[in-house]
């Protein structure tokens, strides 16, 4: 019996994270300030809940008991290494003063997040190709090979883009932030580019035991419904009519 539940846990635990892993992701990269230590997080609290769901039942809200155990996992690892290198103590003391509420953390917040991390990514810091592979890696999930195959390059290129573009955002200090009225249109070709690229990659796939990937390219209309919902331009609105026709 024990087993058919663990069992049973693991795969809604699988199915949680295909549907929401990149939605927490993006709130934990807000929480906590950094790309690393927030894929750190979300596997940790993926990895947690296989057991504590399995032993004391599945929460009323997985996605924010993800979030903050994934927030209070990173937390407790930034205090040990903070124990050797003094330098993580002030960190570590402003994300835990950080307000931790997960009845926040609903539906409206989280693609808030999503936007924030889009156009992070997209920040003009960042060069074009850089922009739309990190992206598609963490807003979209997809992998290095299948980016790789989106720009007709090899893995370890665009594995080197995202290792830099991470680097650049960290040391430059680029902010997690949807731009001000004022920058967001010079902004928004780079969005709507990565928009159109996961679209494609859904629409006509270029790896799987399918033609097509529904849920890149539901995810790509989504995106584009949000994007018009922060600036209906006619360019945003003219993708996203692109995509639901041939959708």
């Amino acid at each position: 019996m024990q087993e058919d539940t663990t069992t049973q846990v693991r795969e809604l635990v699988d199915a949680v994270y295909r549907s929401e892993a990149r939605q927490i992701l993006a709130t934990l990269i807000r929480l906590l300030g950094d790309f690393d230590a927030a894929e750190e997080a979300l596997h940790d609290a993926f990895a947690v809940a296989v057991e504590q769901w399995a032993r004391h039942g599945v929460p009323a809200n997985p996605r924010a008991w993800l979030i903050s155990t994934g927030r209070f996992k990173a937390i407790d690892g930034m205090r040990r290494r903070a124990r050797f290198d003094a330098s993580r103590t002030a960190l570590t003391k402003q994300l835990e003063s950080r307000p931790s509420d997960a009845e926040t953390w609903d539906d409206e917040s989280i693609a808030d997040d999503q936007l924030r991390l889009i156009f992070t990514c997209c920040h003009p810091a960042l060069p074009p190709d850089a922009q739309v592979a990190m992206t598609l890696r963490e807003v979209c999930g997809l992998t290095t090979d299948e980016i790789a195959r989106a720009f007709l390059t090899s893995p370890p290129t665009v594995a080197q883009r995202i290792v830099r573009a991470k680097a650049k955002i960290r040391v430059a200090r680029i902010p997690y932030e949807v731009p001000s009225a004022t920058d967001l249109p010079d902004r928004l070709d780079a969005v709507l580019r990565v928009i159109y690229l996961v679209f494609n990659e859904g629409y006509s796939a270029s790896s799987g035991d399918t033609v097509t990937r529904h849920d890149l390219s539901g995810e790509a209309i989504r995106l584009g419904q949000l994007l018009i919902e922060l600036l209906p331009e006619p360019e945003a609105v003219g993708l996203l009519a692109l995509m639901l026709l041939h959708d």
